[in-house]
């Protein structure tokens, strides 16, 4: 006997797809949107993570900007005591610095070179005096630039050539001049000293390394 199937077996099955296709769609979409709340939450929780970070950064960042303002003021107040301390220190050197420039003049004055007048303002002195010559002036100069640690920038600031009657009938030509020079504080003249030291001692330790090198130059010929 033979059967025959008059249902409609391929709408059946279209409509099987149908719906197995929709029911795949709905829960792709359902796994879509779990994947992206789970993403969400993570970045959520990120942001959290990293604002709360932020303020304690900015917290910490705050302290430090204090506690640097605070150390800006300690670094003023030590500079104003150190300076402080410099001016007494300096009004205490100041308090001898009339006796170094006596003796000091007394010492660099070349033979022939008079002062008749002498003025101080803060550490600028400025000399006035009479020369027997032209050459005892730049004497003094040298004097007072080089061989002294008391003096410094030693400058001509006018030289007249005068005459001085020591008779009726003898008159000598004589240079009028004035000099202007820095007169060192305690401190400023040790330095300098110290450094003249140690120039000079370099200078020592190079001529005496010249003949040594000269032998060894010559034992290799």
């Amino acid at each position: 006997m033979i059967l025959i199937n008059l249902l409609p077996h391929r709408e059946a099955a279209r409509k099987r797809r149908r719906e197995l296709f929709n029911l795949s769609l709905g829960a792709s979409a359902v796994l879509g949107g779990l994947i992206a709340g789970a993403v969400f939450l993570w970045f959520q929780a990120a942001i959290s993570v990293q604002q709360g970070t932020n303020v304690v950064l900015e917290t910490e960042i705050k302290k430090l900007e204090s506690q640097i303002k605070e150390i800006e003021g300690l670094e003023a107040e030590i500079a104003a005591l150190r300076a402080r301390q410099q001016a007494v220190e300096d009004l205490q050197s100041d308090r001898n610095l009339p006796v170094h420039l006596l003796t000091e003049l007394v010492n660099q004055l070349p033979d022939g070179v008079y002062i008749s007048k002498m003025t101080q303002v803060d550490q600028l002195v400025t000399l006035t005096g009479v020369a027997q010559s032209n050459e005892r002036v730049s004497e003094l100069l040298r004097n007072l630039a080089s061989n002294t640690p008391w003096f410094s920038k030693p400058e001509l600031v006018e030289i007249v050539a005068g005459s001085v009657a020591l008779s009726a009938r003898d008159q000598r030509r004589v240079a009028n001049f004035t000099i202007r020079v820095r007169l060192m504080r305690a401190s400023e003249a040790e330095k300098a000293a110290a450094a003249k030291v140690a120039e000079a001692a370099s200078t020592v330790a190079v001529a005496a390394s010249a003949p040594v090198a000269a032998a060894s130059a010559g034992g290799k010929k």
